[in-house]
């Protein structure tokens, strides 16, 4: 098992210290909030899109350590990115988490700062936030635009 150090490390402070994109987005196609009841953990996320591609993101994150270090490393990555590579990433982490899998791969392989985790099922969720709001926010976007192109399909 992996001790606390190595889960509560320099890296997931100095990651912690500085979130990027903090500033809420003034017109999101989506919002989506994701909670953690175990530990009170709380991430909200903004998000635009164009085609496939995040442009624009936004995060108010009132978590601990760890969800706030894999808030900051998705913020840092994620403009840019696609509702596929995001999917992929969700998947490793949770696969990274739950079943031992490897951490994540391509934009977003530093999360695998955060694979000491795994040990702790206590934290999982925590780390899961950003992903979980993001998940969210995506269906929700998908959804919008599968009911513009039926309505406008039907006239």
């Amino acid at each position: 098992m992996a001790d606390l150090d190595e889960i509560y490390n320099t890296k997931l402070l100095e990651l912690a210290a500085h979130i990027p994109l903090t500033d809420r987005l003034v017109a999101p196609d989506a919002t989506a909030t994701a909670h953690s009841k175990l530990c009170g953990s709380t991430v909200t996320i903004d998000l635009t899109m164009e085609g496939d591609a995040i442009t624009g993101y936004g995060q108010t994150v009132k978590a601990c350590l760890l969800g706030q270090a894999a808030a900051s490393i998705v913020g840092s990555h994620i403009v840019g990115a696609t509702a596929g590579e995001l999917r992929e990433a969700a998947a490793a982490m949770r696969a990274m988490l739950k079943e031992n899998g490897p951490p994540p791969t391509g934009r977003f392989a530093d999360l695998a700062v955060l694979e000491p985790v795994r040990h702790y099922r206590a934290r999982h969720g925590s780390v899961m936030l950003t992903f979980d709001a993001l998940e969210r926010a995506i269906a929700e976007i998908e959804a919008k635009r599968g009911a513009q192109k039926a309505s406008a399909a039907s006239h």
